[in-house]
């Protein structure tokens, strides 16, 4: 057993579950001593900025979060989508609940990732309003978050892929490609990407990553399916969402080929 320390997207317990970790208890918790920020660039750009914590000399600063009980078994699966050595550092703090000092295990952006000018999306912010007040903390650290900016991104026209005839690709066959990747019927090579991108390569390669993001929408509801996507059973939301990344996607990686659903099992 262990306990971390939830700050920003990980205070809503949809957002945690969707990263495979469910907790067996959970409390509102107080980090004195530190300040909450959201400069941990995003590894796709129009995303902005993530949650962080820095330590502060100011009284008075604290961060405020929830803090999980979980099982040994999770943490494997909260480093790796806490991108742990590859974005975020996992250190342990000493946090206040229910009037005790506790240990708990949090993560910290790496000193490469940090940018100051970065400011949260608006679907991140969402995410963490929506724990805040899930978990019942303080109005005025809420009413806080309410008056964070957020990131403007680019409005995205809608995904074309380029002309040409491209191979078409099912779950089997993307798998046998380690660095190729789909989104939402479009499969992308990313053995050319930035260097910022090279974690993603062993996350994201292989495999199809439109349920992964569908389930970090601000609206997710965490009952999101492949069904939904096979027959297209999507919001406008939630379409608008993957046509920005696919936009970001062919910013990022090589058009290769498009992905059959109707061969998911």
């Amino acid at each position: 057993m262990f306990r971390y320390f939830g700050f920003g997207s990980n205070l809503n317990i949809t957002s945690l579950r969707a990263k495979g970790v469910e907790p067996v208890a959970s409390r509102p918790a107080v980090l004195r001593g530190w300040r909450l920020r959201f400069n941990v660039r995003h590894f796709f750009r129009h995303e902005g900025g993530v949650g962080n914590i820095e330590r502060s000399e100011k009284p008075g600063d604290r961060v405020l979060g929830v803090l999980y009980d979980c099982q040994d078994e999770a943490l494997a699966p909260l480093d790796a989508m806490e991108a742990c050595g590859h974005g975020y550092e996992r250190i342990t703090v000493e946090v206040n609940a229910d009037g005790d000092l506790i240990p708990a295990l949090t993560y910290v952006g790496m000193p490469r990732f940090i940018d100051d000018s970065c400011l949260p999306s608006r679907r991140y912010l969402n995410i963490v309003l929506n724990g805040a007040r899930s978990a019942g903390l303080d109005a005025d650290y809420v009413r806080e978050l309410e008056a964070q900016p957020v990131h403007q991104p680019e409005d995205y026209p809608p995904f074309t892929p380029p002309p040409g005839d491209y191979p078409v690709f099912d779950a089997t066959s993307l798998s046998q490609q380690p660095l190729y990747t789909a989104l939402h019927g479009a499969v992308f090579d990313m053995s050319g990407a930035r260097p910022q991108h090279e974690y993603l390569k062993s996350f994201f390669g292989g495999r199809d990553m439109t349920l992964f993001h569908l389930k970090r929408l601000d609206s997710s509801d965490g009952n999101e399916s492949m069904d939904d996507i096979r027959y297209g059973c999507l919001s406008e939301a939630q379409l608008q969402y993957l046509n920005g990344y696919l936009n970001e996607y062919a910013r990022e990686y090589r058009y290769v080929g498009r992905f059959d659903y109707n061969n998911e099992d």
